[in-house]
C-alpha cells in the first residue's frame, strides 16, 4: 500500500519538538513536489529543481510553520492567535486557527495585500485590522499586542514557525538523496532562508541555528553536505543587501515587501555559514521569471516566489552558476494568490466563434 502523507509533524516528529501525545493541528501540509525544471537547466547550465510550495493546503510555504506554531499554542491557555501579514501568513494562520478551534486576528498593511490572499483570510473568519502603514508597522503592533494580552503571536519570530519550515529542507534531501549544491530562496521577512539552513544543517548532523529545544531533536546525519544558501530580495525592498532597514519598501512582489526582516540575523548566519550570498532583482526581472516558469516549466507562481528564479537567472547571466551544479529553487506561493499582477498588460479579449469544427480549425490555424 502506498504511503499516505500525514503532515510535517507526524512525518518528521523525531526531528521536531513534539511528542506523539501532543495535540497536533494539521491540514496535510508538506510533501510538496520537487520538479526538475529542464528549461532552467538550459538557461543556467545547472541541474535545476523547483520546490513547489504553492501546493500546500492554503497555497504557500507558510503552512509548514503554521502547523507547528498552532499545535504549540494548544499547549497554552491562549484562545486567540495574531499575526502581521502581507497575505500568505494571514491565509495560513486563519485556516489553521479554524482547524484548532481558535480565533485569529490579522494586522495587515492597508491596500497592500493581494486579493486572493485577503479572500482566504476572510472566508476562514479572521478578524482583519488594516493599518495605515507597512508590514513592519504591523509586526510592531502585533508584538506589543501579544506581550500585553493573552494572545499568541504566530509570525516567524515565533521559533516554532521555523521548526515547521525547516522540514522542506528534509524533503529536498529525501527526494534527491543528498543536499543540493545550491539552494535559492526569496527573502522577505527572512524566516524561510533561516529555516532551510537549520534543516540542512540538522540533516547533515550539525547543531541548529535556533532550536527551541535541542534536547528534543534527533540529530543523526542523513545528508553528507550542506548547500550554499542564495537569497534574493526585491530591488525596492532589499534591506539585507543594502545593510540597513528600508523605511518604505516597494515592490510588485507583495509577499516580500518588507523593509526590516524579523529574522535578519539568522538570514545573515545562513548566508555566511553556507558561503552563500543575498542579492536583489528588479520587479521587471521578477515578472519575467514568473512568466518563464509558467510558460516553459508549467508551474504558476506568485511574484514573490519568482524572486528565487529571477535571482538564479541573473546569477547565471553574471557567470556565477557553476557548470552542472545541482540547484533547488523554492517557489513559495501559488500564482492564483495574485492573478491581477500575472495578467496585467495581457490581452484578455477572447472573441467567440461559431460552434462548429471548421470555425475551431480556422481559429487554431490548423
Amino acid at each position: 500500500m502506498a504511503h499516505q502523507w500525514q503532515g510535517v509533524i507526524r512525518e518528521y516528529i523525531d526531528r521536531l519538538p513534539f511528542a506523539e501525545s501532543d495535540p497536533i493541528v494539521t491540514l496535510g501540509e508538506g510533501g510538496t513536489p520537487l520538479v526538475h525544471a529542464t528549461a532552467l537547466d538550459a538557461r543556467t547550465g545547472g541541474e535545476v529543481y523547483v520546490k513547489v510550495e504553492g501546493m500546500n493546503p492554503t497555497g504557500s510555504f507558510k503552512d509548514r510553520g503554521m502547523t507547528t506554531a498552532i499545535s504549540h499554542v494548544l499547549r497554552s491557555d491562549a484562545k486567540i492567535v495574531a499575526c502581521a501579514s502581507t497575505g500568505n501568513t494571514s491565509a495560513s494562520a486563519a485556516a489553521y486557527a479554524v482547524a484548532a478551534g481558535l480565533k485569529c486576528a490579522v494586522i495587515l498593511p492597508a491596500g497592500k495585500i493581494a486579493a486572493g490572499k485577503l479572500a482566504q483570510a476572510i472566508v476562514h473568519g479572521a478578524n482583519l485590522v488594516a493599518v495605515d502603514g507597512n508590514f513592519d508597522d504591523c509586526l510592531r503592533i502585533v508584538r506589543e499586542l501579544t506581550e500585553r494580552f493573552p494572545v499568541a503571536l504566530v509570525n516567524s519570530v515565533n521559533p516554532y514557525r521555523l521548526q515547521g519550515q525547516k522540514t522542506a529542507a528534509f524533503e529536498v534531501v529525501d527526494a534527491l538523496g543528498d543536499a543540493p549544491d545550491i539552494h535559492v530562496l526569496p527573502v522577505g521577512n527572512a524566516g524561510n532562508i533561516s529555516a532551510y539552513w537549520m534543516g540542512y544543517s540538522e540533516y547533515a548532523g550539525h547543531t541548529t541555528l535556533a532550536s527551541v529545544d535541542d534536547s528534543a531533536l534527533h540529530i543523526e546525519p542523513v545528508a553528507t553536505k550542506v548547500p550554499q544558501m542564495w537569497g534574493v530580495q526585491a530591488w525596492g525592498a532589499a534591506p539585507l543587501v543594502l545593510g540597513h532597514p528600508v523605511e518604505k519598501p516597494e515592490t510588485v512582489a507583495t509577499a516580500i515587501r518588507i523593509g526590516n526582516p524579523a529574522s535578519w540575523k539568522y538570514a545573515e548566519d545562513a548566508r555566511d555559514q553556507s558561503h552563500g550570498w543575498i542579492d536583489r532583482v528588479t520587479d521587471e526581472q521578477i515578472l519575467e521569471a514568473q512568466a518563464i516558469l509558467a510558460a516553459e516549466v508549467g508551474v504558476f507562481i506568485e511574484p514573490g516566489s519568482a524572486a528565487s528564479i529571477a535571482g538564479l537567472i541573473k546569477a547565471a547571466e553574471e557567470g556565477k552558476v557553476p557548470a552542472g551544479a545541482k540547484i533547488v529553487c523554492t517557489v513559495t506561493g501559488n500564482g492564483l494568490k495574485d492573478t491581477a499582477t500575472a495578467l496585467a498588460g495581457r490581452n484578455l479579449e477572447i472573441n467567440p466563434i461559431e460552434p462548429t469544427l471548421q470555425a475551431t480549425v480556422e481559429a487554431l490555424a490548423l
